[in-house]
């Protein structure tokens, strides 16, 4: 996966924006109204919460925003802090890059977690045997996560996985580690990715998943990710709230 996982600031159908992007406003013009410094400390999240009358998962997406936007930044187990500027960097060439979930968050200082809906061996279908380039009823690895961003649900995760490439994936608990870095553990790194995006609305399944309206539009992440020498290694769907994601590229003319 490649990708910036970031939120516009947006605005639902009337005009107004969603509760957690207000409530993200009245956050930075605190900290702007009262002078805040580097490595300042907000409020605990409880006063916060009372404060913008906003319940802790409206709060700590609208805290998660303001770390993309590197206003903000936590620190496990002490709170939130007002972030050390930081030098604009340039936008990722996304056609050419190949990311994890994992690493880009931890490249944008969030914390990354999963809860992992299903974990298990399935056999390929005709389709999937036939992407991947395997006989169909090969055991495959099915793997699905709702993933996080500073325990925010930002996407739903299905991933299908050759199980001989990396037999021992079965023990490997999910809910923290990236699978690209097991992956690389078993010799068989993801090299690079042929991958479709499309815009739909999310199903009821979808939207309890990602805490969001039944209707809401998601984006979807289609990919086929290989080795470096060219074996089909796994299949990928993400799902992303429509307002939680937000893919950014260079264009240039030839």
């Amino acid at each position: 996966m490649t990708d910036e996982a970031t939120a516009p600031d947006p605005v639902t159908a009337d005009g107004v924006a969603p509760l957690w992007s207000r409530a993200a406003d009245r956050i930075r013009e605190e900290i702007a109204r009262r002078g805040l410094s580097e490595g300042s400390r907000l409020p605990p999240e409880r006063e916060l919460c009372t404060r913008l009358d906003v319940s802790r998962v409206t709060l700590r997406r609208a805290l998660a925003h303001l770390v993309e936007q590197g206003l903000v930044t936590a620190s496990h187990g002490r709170g939130w802090f007002v972030a050390a500027p930081t030098a604009p960097t340039p936008a990722r060439d996304w056609p050419k890059d190949l990311e994890s979930f994992t690493a880009t968050a931890r490249r944008k200082h969030m914390r990354p977690g999963s809860l992992v809906l299903r974990h298990d061996t399935v056999t390929a279908s005709l389709d999937d045997a036939d992407r991947l380039g395997v006989p169909a009823g090969t055991p495959l690895t099915r793997l699905e996560r709702v993933r996080l961003l500073n325990d925010v649900r930002i996407a739903l995760d299905r991933t299908l996985i050759v199980a001989a490439l990396a037999p021992d994936l079965s023990r490997t608990d999910f809910r923290e580690a990236s699978l690209f870095d097991e992956l690389r553990r078993w010799g068989v790194a993801p090299e690079y990715a042929e991958a479709t995006i499309e815009a739909r609305t999310a199903d009821e399944t979808l939207a309890g998943h990602l805490a969001i309206a039944p209707g809401a539009p998601v984006l979807v992440l289609d990919q086929t990710v290989y080795t470096r020498d060219r074996r089909p290694l796994l299949l990928s769907t993400v799902e992303y709230g429509g307002d939680r994601y937000r893919l950014r590229t260079t264009l240039q003319t030839a």
